[in-house]
Formats: structure tokens, C-alpha cells, sequence
């Protein structure tokens, strides 16, 4: 497979790549069409970023402890024609972010997962559980009996708001690179990737906490003084867990341990949106299908049109939406990538590139049984 203009056939496509990128390039190729889709999917997911964000914080702050939520997904605006509604399926998917949310909890990584498992955290989440439930004999023997069983509730709250504060960043970053496409600022791939780039950046030392008022008072669940930021506490370990491990997805492979087709260790998954096969995007149990749905509700007329004009037209437009996300987030991967590297990609100090070198190979090697090829081909 060429992936890059070269004269050389078998060129090594780790090496292709690492050259790429030194040179200013991105991990997507540099055309027209992918600026497009690109540009106009990321302006529909900060779109959907927005709503989602939302919610997660609405949930995280205003359904603390209440165990049966059955309408978090109404932001506290209920009424019986938006329960209609909401049966009817035309509405956001919120769901899609609580499978992000639990994603990220069960793979862990991050400040945020450490702070969580900490004594200091037990106390805080302890003062909080006597607050909510100071006249409720029942859930306070409940307690007594499984003292674990609250805190982990409290745990994946946590993982709400933090999710919800990491998509109200990346939602802002997202418009404003439309915004700027709109007024010809934005020509190439590589402006994209630097955009998102400087807004990591940019973004990286916002403090992350978490507050919940419980009768008139203020709870700090993650305090300010727990020194958890933006970009080491949930930006990376949401690529990790997101963009890479992922999980399964029911009805494309058997959970049967006897059968051997999920790997032992979570470090080895490779179900997340870079790996991701677009085509089974419709099917039942595939959470990526009500993000495509979501988005496309909010398809940008530019990029509506483009993917009109395709063979299938509409027909199969989950699909086109799902390889155009995977184009773009293949673009946050590069910005990432850079913004983590030990030193700048363009440097020729020996020592400086040798190390960059070692950190890129480590990088594309996980990649390299990715969608990246496909999509470059």
C-alpha cells in the first residue's frame, strides 16, 4: 500500500510517517476533501460536544446520589412532550457520552483515577454521602452494610464532570476552528492541527474540580488543591481510552472467554474511533452509531453537500460521517502527538531527534493496525 508519493514502494510506513511529521505534515494527508470533512464534522461534533457537556456536568452536580435518575437527560427541564420526544428518538443521544464516561472509569489512567483511590478523597466523598443522606435511615444502614458501594457512585460522578469539563474545552476549540474556516483562516490540514494544537495547549494547566451543593453547602469532591489539569488528567487518558482501547462492541465479537476474541489485558484493546470499521456503523450495539446520528443533525451545508454528490448519496451517510470523524480525529491525534513530543518535531539536534524519534516510533507502532492507513491510501 503507498501511502506517501515516493519513488521507493516499500518504504517502511512507520518511517513514512515519522517522516511526515518532522516535517510539519499531519498523520491525514493534506487534500481539499479532507479539509472539508474535517473542518465541517468537528464543527458538528462541537456542536454535539456542547449538548453533551452539558449534560454530564448536569448530571455530575444536580443527580448527586440519586440512584434511579430516570431523567438525567432532561437537564432539569421535564415535560411530558419531551418525554414523547425522548421515547421517539428525536433527541440527542446522551447515552454515547455515559459510554465515553464509563470508558474512560474503567480503563483509568490519569491524576484523576489516582485521586480518586486516595485516603483524601474517601473522607471527601464520606463527608458528602453523611450530607445527602442525613435523614435517610435506610441508604445510611445500606451504607454500613457495603461502604464501598457509594463512594464507587461518587467515583464515576467524578468521571462525569470531568468528561463534561474536558468536552466544554475541546466544544469551544472545535467552533472556533470553524469560525476561523469560515473567514479564511484555516487553508490546510496542517492549520488544523495547529489550531487544536495551541488550544491544548493553551487549555493544559485548567485546573479540573469538582463541587456539589447539598442542602445550601458546597462539597468539594475534587478540590483545586488536588492539582488536576486539563491536559495529563483528562485529555490524555481520554485518547487513551477513547481514541485506542475503546471496548467491545456487542454483536461484532463474542464475549465468550472460551472463544479468545477480546484480548486478557486492556492494554492490548484496539476498539477505539481510530481502529474502528465504519461499516458496521447502523448496526445494533454499536455506541459510535448514536454519535453519528447525533451528528448528523448538524452537518454543515458544505459538508451535506459533499456527501451528497457520493455514489450512494444519503443512503449510507452514518457511514461517511464515520470515516470523516476518523479523518478528524486522526488531526486531534497529530496535534496530541506534538504537543506531548519531548522536544519539537522540526528539531536537528541529533539527541533532540533521536529522542523524538523513539517517542514518535512508540506512537505509530500502536497505530499502525489502525483506520490511518485506509484512510491515506
Amino acid at each position: 500500500m503507498i501511502i506517501t508519493k515516493t519513488n521507493n514502494q516499500h518504504t517502511n510506513p512507520i518511517e513514512a510517517y515519522i517522516q511526515r511529521l518532522e516535517s510539519g505534515q499531519a498523520l491525514l494527508n493534506d487534500t481539499p476533501q479532507n479539509l472539508i470533512e474535517v473542518v465541517g464534522i468537528l464543527k458538528s461534533y462541537g456542536i454535539i460536544l456542547d449538548a453533551y457537556s452539558n449534560n454530564l456536568i448536569y448530571i455530575a452536580e444536580k443527580q448527586f446520589l440519586v440512584l434511579f435518575n430516570f431523567f438525567k437527560y432532561f437537564n432539569g427541564d421535564f415535560s411530558f412532550k419531551k418525554l414523547l420526544i425522548h421515547w421517539w428518538h428525536d433527541r440527542i443521544n446522551y447515552e454515547y457520552a455515559e459510554y465515553c464516561m464509563k470508558t474512560m472509569l474503567w480503563h483509568g489512567g490519569g491524576g484523576l483515577d489516582e485521586y480518586l483511590d486516595t485516603p483524601e478523597f474517601q473522607q471527601r466523598a464520606e463527608k458528602a454521602i453523611r450530607a445527602k443522606l442525613k435523614n435517610n435511615i435506610f441508604m445510611l444502614a445500606l451504607h454500613k452494610i457495603f461502604p464501598e458501594f457509594l463512594p464507587e457512585q461518587i467515583r464515576q460522578f467524578a468521571y462525569y464532570s470531568g468528561l463534561g469539563q474536558f468536552w466544554r474545552i475541546m466544544s469551544d476549540m472545535f467552533l472556533d476552528l470553524s469560525d476561523r474556516y469560515d473567514r479564511g483562516e484555516i487553508k490546510a490540514i496542517p492549520d488544523v492541527v495547529e489550531h487544536i494544537k495551541n488550544g491544548l495547549v493553551a487549555a493544559a494547566n485548567k485546573p479540573i474540580t469538582y463541587q456539589v451543593e447539598i442542602r445550601g453547602q458546597q462539597y468539594d469532591i475534587i478540590p483545586k488543591s488536588a492539582g488536576l489539569t486539563f491536559l495529563n488528567d483528562t485529555a490524555v487518558p481520554y485518547v487513551e481510552a477513547v481514541f485506542f482501547r475503546g471496548t467491545p462492541f456487542p454483536g461484532t465479537v463474542s464475549y465468550n472467554a472460551q472463544a479468545y476474541q477480546i484480548p486478557v489485558d486492556q492494554g492490548d484493546f484496539a476498539y477505539g474511533a481510530l481502529y474502528a470499521d465504519p461499516l458496521p456503523v447502523g448496526g445494533a450495539g454499536i455506541p459510535p452509531t448514536l454519535l453519528m446520528h447525533d451528528m448528523s443533525r448538524y452537518l454543515p451545508d458544505y459538508l451535506h453537500n459533499l456527501y451528497r454528490q457520493t455514489t450512494r448519496g444519503e443512503d449510507d451517510i452514518l457511514v461517511q460521517i464515520c470515516q470523516s470523524f476518523q479523518k478528524s480525529m486522526f488531526c486531534v491525534t497529530t496535534a496530541a502527538v506534538e504537543g506531548l513530543a519531548p522536544y519539537p518535531l522540526a528539531t536537528e539536534n541529533p539527541e533532540e531527534k533521536a529522542a523524538n524519534r523513539k517517542y514518535l516510533k512508540a506512537w505509530l507502532n500502536r497505530l499502525k493496525s489502525s483506520e490511518m492507513l485506509k484512510i491515506n491510501s
